[in-house]
């Protein structure tokens, strides 16, 4: 194998191991591309992070989230979004995963109508998992993606009802470590979009399908039009027609909410909509008003999407996206099969027929389900609502009237239980452990935790330890000392379950983070850095 500080492109070096099979995937042409769009847009990605950072800035010293005065004009235009092609026009369920081997074959024959391949929150982005990630992607496009595991063969097959591929790259603020230009690292977004838009766009398009992505942590629509910007140049470079790329943008983050139509606006050529990522917008939410003395979410398991702040967040997406000729497209319950425990999977069950019910009777087109045993779940409730038809775009929702106040709307507030502390520090500290020996996707107490669940659990923590209402049902004030024991005594039930982790580490960085005045922005950043991968 190929090692430390390889150069395959001008001005590119590689510092990880380079496996022979790689070399497919790491081609001087291919890498090139990955250059160019670096040295062309790396900055404009470094001054959106500094401006992310003084939002953050102004939001603890206490402005308030409201719509953009300078952007009133595009909210009162008549604009659509660039029709959607005939592979993104019937979205009912799409499940998501990383992209091991073994995924991506079930995945794509699972009987969802698409399949959104993860180089994001449940993939621990180690070099390996993300170059073979990009193989595995290449090689199930071409249907040349074949295993025998434990006995059983997997490989994909000859069905008209193939789910249709897309593509989550990582987020505008995650770095690719390994790879260098000029000597500096690389966006990981950028580096996963362009590796996998280089090997298999005109594939895609000779089988009538196309480079769909999932855009993940916008926060603006300043950062939508970076995105727009890497796209029009990609396929100048490729010799794709403009539009050719479609995107789907996850609105996970609360101030990209007050922002949603100026998003489409700015992908309109590229679009294929809007996704409620509900979990990090609670993450995000906890993150901007960690400060404000008068914000305080209930323990996780309340904060539900009928939470007045969620169900608003959900009804403005569904009204936004229909009102642009796009695709609205609905979040994922946590809840997985329970296979030992018929009472238990009945309630998971009921749950999650409950989740898409309501997002398919408010008008969604489709949802998100996390294991194959959900899909027909969630087929049943969309089918039951649309029919045979693709979607319901006609569905414009003029009923729905969302405000400011009704998007930071918090209550109910309470409550804190001793449960609740000791539940989110348990999945931190296990979530992490797991991230760390390279699994970013982890079923932990019957529910599927990756980054964005976790995320909620250490910054609740992290929140409760200086809030005033940071209070437990029974009259005492969560601290750092009370936290601290709370971390011992569920390390120890963590190890004794058996499960294959580095959770003594963890547990190390989750009391750091947790103890620290200085909030870590995503736990996903020092966690990349201890990794040796």
């Amino acid at each position: 194998m190929s090692s430390v500080m390889e150069s395959r492109a001008k001005g590119l070096e590689i510092t990880a191991d380079i496996h022979p099979e790689f070399e497919a995937i790491l081609t001087p042409a291919a890498l090139e591309l990955v250059a160019k769009l670096h040295r062309a847009f790396e900055p404009r990605r470094q001054e959106l992070l500094q401006k992310r950072l003084e939002l953050a800035k102004r939001l603890d010293a206490g402005q308030k989230l409201d719509f953009l005065p300078e952007t009133q004009a595009i909210r009162d235009g008549a604009w659509k979004i660039a029709p959607v092609p005939k592979a993104l026009e019937r979205r009912r369920v799409e499940i998501t995963g990383p992209v091991d081997a073994k995924m991506v074959v079930n995945a794509f024959n699972s009987g969802a109508d698409s399949y959104m391949a993860d180089f994001e929150d449940s993939n621990s982005p180690y070099w390996n998992n993300l170059i073979q990630g990009q193989l595995n992607l290449k090689n199930a496009i071409r249907r040349e993606l074949k295993l025998d595991l434990f006995g059983k063969h997997y490989e994909i097959q000859d069905r008209p009802d193939i789910a249709v591929l897309q593509v989550r790259p990582r987020g505008w603020h995650l770095d690719e470590k390994h790879v260098l230009v000029d000597g500096q690292r690389v966006s990981g977004g950028i580096f996963d979009f362009a590796l996998f838009l280089f090997h298999n766009a005109k594939e895609l398009l000779a089988r009538g399908y196309g480079p769909y992505f999932y855009l993940p942590k916008i926060e603006s629509h300043l950062e939508a039009r970076l995105w727009n910007d890497v796209f029009v140049m990609a396929q100048n470079e490729l010799g794709l027609p403009q539009g050719t790329i479609k995107a789907t943008v996850l609105v996970e983050t609360i101030n990209a909410a007050f922002e949603m139509e100026e998003i489409l606006y700015e992908l309109r050529e590229h679009s294929a909509g809007l996704n409620a990522g509900r979990w990090d917008y609670i993450f995000s939410a906890i993150k901007k008003f960690k400060l404000d003395k008068d914000f305080c979410l209930a323990e996780r398991v309340k904060v539900t999407m009928t939470s007045p702040f969620m169900r608003a967040y959900a009804l403005f997406l569904l009204k936004t996206c229909h009102k642009r000729g796009a695709p609205a497209i609905g979040g994922m319950s946590a809840f997985i099969p329970i296979k030992n425990d018929p009472e238990k999977n009945a309630l998971a069950m009921s749950a999650i027929s409950t989740d898409k019910r309501r997002e398919a009777t408010d008008g969604y087109d489709g949802s998100w389900v996390a294991h194959p045993g959900l899909i027909e779940v969630c087929m049943n409730e969309f089918k039951a609502v649309l029919g045979d038809k693709p979607n319901q775009f006609e569905r414009q929702r003029d009923d729905v009237n969302v405000t400011a106040a009704d998007l930071v709307n918090f209550t109910p507030e309470t409550p804190i239980t001793e449960t609740g502390l000791r539940y989110n520090i348990n999945v931190g500290i296990h979530y992490m452990g797991v991230w760390l020996i390279g699994n970013g996707c982890v079923p932990i107490h019957n529910l599927m935790e990756d980054a964005a669940t976790a995320e909620i659990s250490r910054s609740q923590v992290w929140q409760w330890i200086r809030s005033p209402k940071g209070i437990l049902d029974d009259g005492r004030k969560i601290t750092i000392e009370l936290v601290r024991s709370m971390i011992a005594e569920e390390l120890e039930k963590i190890k004794a379950t058996g499960v294959a982790g580095k959770f003594d580490r963890a547990a190390d960085i989750f009391e750091k983070m947790v103890v620290d005045n200085q909030f870590v922005e995503f736990l996903t950043l020092p966690l990349y850095e201890e990794s040796l991968f």
